[in-house]
């Protein structure tokens, strides 16, 4: 097995982006356990596992199809639903029936919604229209944007449940928006 071929669907690159999404899947079990420290920590390490699987494809032009499409799937996994996951878990554990119908619905607005960006974004790639900034919140932006609302709600910073709804609403809507971000 030659991990530095392109065409092998397990060269080092696409390895590295399937540990992201192993990271991103037990992040959940341990969410469902209510372990969201390490969940958070596991969520962690699945971005630093997406920022080094770009590295190593561009330094070793591993870059294909493949690769492109699975990362997406990764980003779907780790930044889109992990995160919500985790945020949902946390602010529903002493909510209503009602409550948490209303933040169910919330949630898959928010999946629904991430989804919607990482297949945009990967058409406007093939288009050659990314370059020079993001059209709209990247994913893994709007994941910080949603552990940044879990550790607000922790720490009862925003104690209002339909508050924390509120902002994962206009997060979600801003995934899509015309918002322009600059590429890192």
């Amino acid at each position: 097995m030659d991990l530095m071929n392109k065409d092998n669907h397990f060269n080092i690159a696409n390895i590295v982006t399937f540990a992201n999404i192993t990271f991103g899947i037990v992040a959940m079990y341990f969410i469902q356990q209510h372990n969201f420290f390490v969940a958070i920590v596991l969520a962690w390490m699945a971005g630093a596992f997406d920022i080094i699987d770009g590295k190593l494809a561009r330094k070793y032009n591993l870059s294909c199809e493949f690769g492109i499409q699975l990362d997406s799937f990764a980003d779907f996994i780790s930044f889109v639903v992990m995160p919500a996951f985790l945020l949902f878990y946390a602010i529903t554990m002493k909510a209503t029936g009602f409550e948490t119908f209303i933040a169910g619905i919330v949630f898959i607005y928010y999946i629904i919604s991430g989804l919607r960006r990482l297949i945009q974004f990967n058409i406007n790639s093939e288009a050659g229209e990314v370059a020079k900034y993001f059209v709209g919140v990247p994913t893994p932006l709007g994941a910080i944007l949603l552990w940044v609302l879990y550790l607000l709600s922790s720490y009862h910073v925003i104690a209002n449940l339909f508050v924390i709804l509120l902002f994962v609403v206009v997060i979600a809507y801003l995934l899509n928006s015309k918002v322009k971000i600059p590429h890192p």
